[in-house]
């Protein structure tokens, strides 16, 4: 299956600018061709190209799928970008592939990166999403300093901050999951960890301590073990 990111109208499908190019320039598509699009909000169209123009690809819808393999939870990870950026584009990937609905990129006190290229890592997300044949495009967010964050209202999530502070008190991933929420916010700390502050500050406001096992992780396996085991227990 060819899957292209565009713009789902009730009888037709209109590709993207880029999408278009993709299909006409690169591919060499033809009108008549049949194709799916998504609009990375749940919805799965089959569409045939009746139109290919410079800019805009379009075609008619031949079957509609609405809410495609949705999931019955919402997972929200925000993690500190790690100094490589290799390696948390590799976490990006196969988080998008596994199923995650919304990433934020987290500065904290022992953060090694200072910024991020939005647009990059908005085109790896894209680019998974198509890969794994996904309906669903994950939301990414831009860096944001830690305690503005915690301080936001998450409505009905249930907030969790992995941390390796042994004299904190935490409680297995596993544990959480086990009471079945059904929109979970999980926070990663960097290489160097929260900081205690940190981690107290989040709890301050309603976070709970959490532990992903008895290993200790690099940052972005971290945060796949936590989006593997909220998968496996809630899907």
């Amino acid at each position: 299956m060819k899957l292209f990111f565009g713009e789902i109208h009730d009888n037709t499908a209109i590709l993207s600018e880029e999408e278009s190019h993709h299909f006409s320039k690169v591919l060499r598509g033809n009108e008549g061709d049949k194709i799916h699009v998504t609009d990375g909000k749940g919805n799965l169209a089959e569409i045939e190209i009746t139109s290919i123009s410079k800019k805009a690809v379009e075609g008619n819808i031949l079957n509609l799928k609405t809410d495609f393999e949705k999931k019955n939870y919402y997972l929200h990870v925000a993690i500190a970008p790690t100094k490589t950026m290799e390696r948390l584009e590799f976490f990006l990937e196969k988080a998008t592939e596994i199923g995650i609905d919304e990433i934020t990129f987290l500065q904290t006190f022992h953060s090694e990166r200072k910024n991020i290229k939005l647009e990059r890592i908005e085109k790896i997300v894209q680019a998974a999403t198509k890969q794994s044949l996904k309906a669903y495009l994950p939301k990414v967010n831009d860096l944001t300093k830690f305690n503005d964050f915690i301080k936001t209202n998450f409505n009905d999530f249930t907030k969790c901050i992995a941390h390796c502070e042994d004299d904190i008190e935490k409680t297995p991933l596993r544990i959480v999951l086990s009471e079945n929420p059904q929109k979970i916010l999980i926070l990663i700390g960097p290489e160097g960890d929260f900081s205690r502050d940190e981690i107290l500050t989040a709890e301050e406001n309603n976070f709970t301590g959490i532990s992903l096992g008895q290993q200790r992780f690099r940052t972005e396996t971290a945060a796949l073990q936590a989006v593997f085991a909220t998968d496996w227990e809630l899907k």
